[in-house]
């Protein structure tokens, strides 16, 4: 078989396998290495919805997908080009994600008569039977082969297994000329400390996987995807979105002056967040892990009374339990951040599958009147600014923020440049300072007239004394049950949050602007909308595009916008809920849906397919 070394555009591996197979680890090392490498790239981790299903069934198999390129990469990928599955069941789950060129590995020591019927097979060809026999099968014994490696290692058998992972990590480097520095450094940081034994073995299998793909002679052709060469210049990391709102709130803890806290309840997907924040109490942060969701933000709330940069991270179960103190966190106007992490749902649903169906319970889920300003993040680097910004405004301008994430870019990465933050808007809370004239009184709800903004007295601050709590009070902050008083406070409240419009970026069109069909999306739909919009335009269709990062208030030229297209397409993962809502503050358009709700980001060709139908 004569070897080729093929130049390509782009890749997408998909690796899977039982939870306890590694696949997580390994599908972020091929994604780390290749960022240091130079590549865009975008991740899609899929895990199983089900805590410890049954080992070897099709729900506990467990998938994390990498695209990688030499030019913009916005989503994972449709389908890939390459299928690592590590057992029967992690073939029929995934099969059908392979492109009709695709190379299939698999671990052949895996493909025994048990394995098989655990996964559902019922004939004794798994290719065959989905239909799959037409690719380039690899059939590795990577088991037998992971044991062979590190016979002389000392090991025992149930570690010497846990490096399969390594072992066909080494196969997917070599096919794609992946360099295995990054993995030696991985590997040195990982156990240098407490398991330096196990630093060579890793090496050892890792590089054994490499050189069995280079001499086995089944694998056709590797391939080389060259960096991006006209990426902005700076330093870049490999960034997860989890991780990057923990950034952007230690960030605008900084730029403010605030001491950051924040009290939470884990809760998939959410928890990464809390777990980063904690270990940067260098840098200032206060973590809490309160019993439930309802102390977990009153602790917050209470935090921000005291004067800290205040935030509480959660997902939408646990966003429905925090909705009585976010009340109580609009009639006090005190600044707090709510990141909410979406998963799918009702009740517990789908806790490790990805929607965006808290849409409508950040902007209505509370009693009373209770306006609140709701934001969201699209990418999972864009979630450093959303959550900068988040903070900004909650500071500001006095008010709980929602930020709304979700769990495809929580969990996603992608590649981030390292901003510089004498970049980033400065944040500027409205402090009380200095001493009250004599016989004057503070009054804690009297207003800047310009943005409606009371200012913000910390406890302990002589003369300055107040109270706040739930019941509603007036300009002195004195209790009232006055019903102008309550009119007047009720419309102070949802006009301070109107304006904040005014610092609220306007809307940008891609494509044309005005004509017959503009596609808006928001939230993580970006990157695939955005795909599909590009994709169309070099098709030669005429369409045009616009995102939603601010969702209350929306920007202010909305609907001058609106009023330059005919129709209006709403792509969004839910029953239409953002839709909706543009209906009703803009009954004179006409407002399209195309709706997915099953847990999983859209693909680019159905969005393609669906825009089509109205042009």
């Amino acid at each position: 078989m004569q070897h080729k070394v093929i130049d390509t555009e782009d890749v997408v591996i998909r690796f899977a396998g039982d939870s306890g197979d590694g696949m997580q680890l390994t599908g972020s090392l091929f994604a780390d290495m290749s960022a240091i490498y130079g590549n865009a790239l975008s991740t899609f981790p899929d895990f199983p919805a089900e805590i410890r299903a049954p080992h070897g069934t099709v729900s506990g198999v467990s998938g994390y997908q990498v695209h990688i390129g030499s030019s913009d990469v916005n989503t994972p990928g449709d389908f890939c080009d390459m299928l690592v599955a590590m057992n029967p069941a992690a073939l029929k789950a995934n099969a059908k994600w392979c492109k009709r060129h695709a190379m299939i590995l698999v671990d052949a020591d895996a493909f025994d008569q048990a394995g098989m019927k655990k996964a559902g097979f019922v004939t004794d060809d798994p290719f065959v039977e989905l239909g799959v026999e037409d690719r380039t099968i690899i059939t590795a014994p990577i088991t037998t082969m992971t044991k062979e490696s590190l016979k002389d290692s000392g090991m025992d058998m149930k570690s010497i297994l846990k490096c399969k992972n390594m072992f066909t990590l080494g196969i997917a480097c070599y096919i794609f000329n992946r360099p295995l520095e990054a993995i030696y450094q991985y590997l040195e940081k990982k156990f240098s400390k407490k398991h330096p034994e196990m630093i060579a073995p890793n090496k050892k299998v890792l590089n054994d996987g490499y050189y069995y793909s280079a001499n086995v002679q089944a694998i056709p052709n590797t391939y080389t995807i060259e960096p991006v060469k006209a990426a902005r210049k700076g330093t870049y990391r490999n960034i997860t979105g989890n991780q990057a709102v923990a950034w952007g709130l230690l960030a605008a803890a900084e730029k403010s002056g605030r001491p950051l806290f924040c009290g939470s309840y884990p809760i998939t997907p959410a928890t990464a967040i809390l777990e980063e924040l904690a270990i940067h109490k260098n840098l200032g942060a206060k973590t809490f892990q309160a019993e439930d969701e309802i102390s977990a933000i009153c602790t917050s709330i209470g935090a921000a009374f005291a004067g800290d940069l205040a935030v509480t991270t959660t997902s939408g179960p646990g966003l429905s339990l925090k909705s009585e103190a976010l009340g109580l966190a609009v009639m006090t106007e005190l600044p707090l951040v709510i990141v909410d992490v979406q998963r799918g749902g009702p009740s517990t649903g789908l806790p490790t599958k990805t929607e965006q169906t808290d849409l409508n319970q950040a902007l209505y889920g509370r009693n009373g009147e209770c306006p609140i300003p709701v934001m969201t993040a699209h990418s999972p680097a864009n979630c450093f600014y959303a959550a900068y910004m988040a903070c900004k405004f909650a500071l500001e301008h006095m008010t709980p923020v929602i930020l709304l994430s979700e769990g495809f870019l929580g969990n996603g990465s992608e590649p981030w440049l390292i901003p510089d933050l004498n970049e980033y808007p400065d944040i500027v809370p409205p402090l009380v300072s200095g001493e009250l004239e004599p016989g004057q009184k503070f009054q804690p709800f009297e207003r800047d007239p310009q943005t409606l903004v009371p200012r913000w007295a910390l406890p302990g601050m002589k003369g300055w004394e107040h109270r706040k709590g739930g019941l509603e009070k007036n300009h002195q902050g004195v209790l009232s049950n006055d019903p102008l008083n309550h009119a007047t406070m009720v419309a102070e409240r949802a006009e301070k949050v109107a304006r904040i419009a005014e610092d609220v970026p306007l809307l940008h069109v891609q494509g044309e602007q005005s004509g017959k069909l503009l596609v808006v999306g928001w939230g993580g739909t970006y990157g695939h909308i955005a795909s599909a919009f590009h994709d169309l335009r070099d098709a030669g269709y005429k369409v045009s595009y616009t995102h939603f990062d601010f969702i209350n208030p929306l920007p202010k030229n909305t609907r001058e916008i609106f009023s330059s297209f005919e129709k209006v397409l709403v792509c969004e993962l839910n029953c239409g809920q953002f839709a909706d809502y543009l209906r009703s503050k803009f009954p004179e358009f006409c407002f399209e849906k195309f709706n997915k709700v099953q847990g999983q980001p859209f693909l680019v060709s159905e969005l393609t397919e669906a825009i089509k139908q109205y042009l």
